[in-house]
């Protein structure tokens, strides 16, 4: 299964999400691989800081021809996580063109909100040649015991994209994990980030 983290708007966490996915996606004793496909290399610089080697590899392929090249790097590997680029272009088009799955981090805020509509329209005209093509928004950097998470899922109904049922908290730990090249399940394995990130999982994977 090859699964892109996709927004147009930038810091959204996409590159979190995407190394936490692929931490869990791992500990699950799957093959895993994390392409970063943004020009920033966030995801490889994740990988260089950490103390040891990650347990999946961490490649870059910021290219447009990345649903064409990605095929033949991903058929020994049981899960691909994508982390794309910031902005809807010929990356992501290509990202969503090499997916099964594309997940959509949206932040609760009317601006995250109204940019997710460039996202979706590229997938309404990628489903037409991807009939099986997946998609679904995860709430991101949710504020705890607020409304405003309640709301945006309200706001986002508009799209015909579903919205999962898990959300992530807007926590430090992410940021502390991150700085050492490590997860939340390596620095807070019994925390709530870290139950949040392992209910995402599960729920990608019923999808």
């Amino acid at each position: 299964m090859i699964i892109a983290l996709l927004n147009q708007k930038g810091g959204v966490g996409k590159t979190t999400l995407a190394v936490h996915l692929a931490e869990v996606l791992s500990r699950l004793d799957k093959s895993v691989l994390l392409v970063d496909a943004d020009p920033q290399g966030s995801a490889l610089d994740w990988a260089a800081n950490r103390p040891d080697n990650p347990p999946f590899p961490v490649i870059g392929l910021p290219k447009p021809t990345l649903h064409r090249e990605l095929p033949a790097i991903a058929k020994n590997h049981d899960f691909v996580l994508i982390d794309g680029p910031p902005r809807v272009n010929e990356l992501a088009r290509a990202a969503i063109m090499a997916s099964d799955v594309v997940l959509i981090p949206v932040q609760p805020s009317p601006f995250d909100v109204w940019a997710a509509k460039e996202i979706v329209d590229l997938l309404r005209e990628a489903s037409t040649f991807k009939e099986n093509l997946k998609s679904a928004f995860v709430i991101n950097r949710k504020i705890v015991n607020t409304a405003i998470g309640r709301d945006v899922v309200e706001a986002l109904s508009s799209y015909p994209v579903p919205v999962l049922k898990t959300s992530i908290g807007q926590r430090v730990a992410f940021a502390e994990s991150a700085a050492q090249g490590l997860t939340v399940l390596h620095t807070d394995p019994s925390g709530p980030a870290s139950q949040e990130i392992v209910s995402l999982a599960k729920e990608l994977l019923e999808l």
